[in-house]
């Protein structure tokens, strides 16, 4: 293993305080240091908004604490989940008085703790809702959709949720926007190499130096196909037939799409598959808003990419084109 690391078991404890100190603006830790709120005091009135997961993903979950986004993150080690615990103090650091909504993936060990953090702010007087994302495509065929992970669709989840709570909706308000933009999101992803968690000092799966895996999970889950690398038109065309076998893109219809580096690969790469992204788009007739190209949700070190499309009706666009700000991502 060759990681920039000192004690492995001190891995996520040193990266958040790394990321405080350098963001102090955006970021604060609060409790045992594995919730990260924002800076400053929530505003009163405000329907607040927390997710919680694994660390390995930034900035999913935690880079995107900021205003326009999340109010508060509980972070678990690599590739595990937080504490029941640390989602309740997540759920008060985030609370203004007008309810929290609790938004994140579709993973065992997060719902079942953050159905306990849920149970235990209540004794607080603290109303909560939950939205939990399901966008993988790969993970599970269309009629169990239900069974899907929760991949880079947060980030608009998380973005256009924020963007309600900012304008001032009601808590169920800003859940039925967040639900909205969970349904309208579908995603893929293609992994070329894996990554290894520090605590374990192996590399998560094995893939062959001239292979590529479709589908493969952003903890190194299983794919749908493993065979030789190809170009990379040919790589988008795959995973576009994915997602549009799973939801045909309409003619006039407005969307989103994210081309997100899985962590290894460069912005190079993926600008050259976004043109191969934004031709069939066009091709099938959508008209494309606000692409995003970049690291978005990535998983360590991972070479890979993930494609996500995300269906915009009047409301999302204009929450996904509301200001937002955090040491990642600017609108």
């Amino acid at each position: 293993m060759k990681k920039i690391l000192n004690d492995p078991a001190r891995y996520v404890d040193e990266l958040l305080q790394g990321m405080v100190q350098a963001h102090p603006q955006y970021y604060r830790q609060v409790g045992d240091g594995r919730v990260i709120a924002r800076a400053g005091s929530p505003r009163p009135g405000k329907v607040g908004i927390v997710s919680g997961g694994g660390s390995g993903h930034l900035p999913i979950f935690t880079g995107y604490v900021g205003p326009g986004l999340l109010d508060a993150c509980a972070v678990g080690d690599v590739f595990s989940s937080p504490s029941a615990d640390q989602m309740a103090e997540a759920i008060r650091a985030a609370h203004a008085g007008a309810g929290v909504l609790r938004l994140y993936g579709n993973y065992g060990g997060d719902i079942m703790n953050f159905d306990m953090a849920g149970d235990m702010v209540e004794m607080d007087d603290i109303r909560t809702t939950s939205v939990i994302l399901a966008d993988d495509v790969a993970s599970a065929p269309t009629a169990e959709a239900e069974k899907r992970r929760g991949v880079a669709g947060m980030v608009y989840a998380f973005k256009i949720a924020g963007a309600a709570a900012e304008a001032g909706l009601d808590l169920d308000g800003v859940t039925a926007v967040a639900q909205s933009a969970a349904d309208a999101c579908r995603s893929v992803g293609v992994a070329l190499s894996p990554c290894v968690v520090p605590l374990a000092g192996r590399p998560t799966f094995q893939i062959g130096e001239g292979e590529m895996e479709i589908g493969m999970g952003i903890h190194g889950e299983p794919g749908v196909r493993r065979g030789q690398l190809r170009p990379a038109d040919e790589i988008a065309d795959e995973m576009l037939d994915m997602l549009f076998a799973d939801r045909p893109v309409e003619r006039g219809e407005r969307l989103s799409p994210l081309v997100n580096s899985l962590g290894a690969t460069p912005p190079e790469e993926l600008y050259i598959l976004y043109r191969r992204v934004k031709a069939r788009l066009e091709d099938a007739g959508a008209t494309i808003v606000m692409p995003l190209v970049g690291r978005y949700a990535t998983s360590m070190e991972m070479a890979g990419v993930s494609f996500t499309l995300c269906r915009l009706d009047g409301d999302l666009e204009r929450y996904l084109a509301a200001p937002a700000e955090c040491a990642f991502w600017r609108v």
